[in-house]
């Protein structure tokens, strides 16, 4: 996976990093660890990668940071109403939206913006769905909160599997 590699790349490569950002006061913040794994087929084998994230701001305009577990800022997203972004050490590119750049960074698509919510342990509002035993379902993913951690499957080949743990400072975080 990308991720994985961009981790594995940066932490031999020791000094490629992106700068620090410094977030506006009154933005959102959310972080903990996130991993991501693809699931494999006969053909392919499976993916996945880990990293520290910090979640700005909201879906509509925000800004997502990917930490290797070594302490180096490895990847920034940054969007807002007709411009999403991926600074990575060295390269800056355009995407068309927020799935099309997790799709690029990850390899499947991931609902970034989804993820405000679930990470919540709520549904996100712009998505109808729709209560399992565990949690839910929405735009395909079981969500399964376990706050201060959360769970969420893709439904469809290939399965994704995002786990992330959430800070405790940042539980309380609108």
């Amino acid at each position: 996976m990308r991720l994985a590699f961009a981790c594995l790349a940066l932490a031999v490569a020791g000094c490629a990093q992106l700068p620090q950002v410094t977030p506006a006061g009154h933005e959102a913040r959310l972080s903990g660890r996130i991993s991501v794994t693809v699931a494999g087929d006969q053909h392919n084998r499976g993916t996945g990668g880990a990293a520290s994230f910090e979640l700005f701001g909201s879906p509509e305009a925000g800004r997502l940071e990917l930490t290797s577990p070594l302490g180096s800022l490895m990847a920034r997203a940054d969007w807002r109403p007709g411009l999403v972004t991926l600074q990575t050490p060295g390269d800056e590119r355009r995407f068309e939206d927020l799935d099309a750049l997790t799709r690029e960074l990850l390899g499947e698509a991931v609902p970034v913006a989804a993820l405000f919510d679930w990470l919540k342990a709520r549904p996100w509002p712009a998505a109808p769905h729709q209560k399992t035993t565990n949690g839910f379902e929405q735009l395909g993913w079981r969500i399964e909160p376990r706050l201060p951690a959360l769970v969420a499957t893709r439904l469809t080949e290939p399965v994704v599997t995002l786990r992330a743990k959430l800070d405790g400072s940042d539980e309380g975080t609108p």
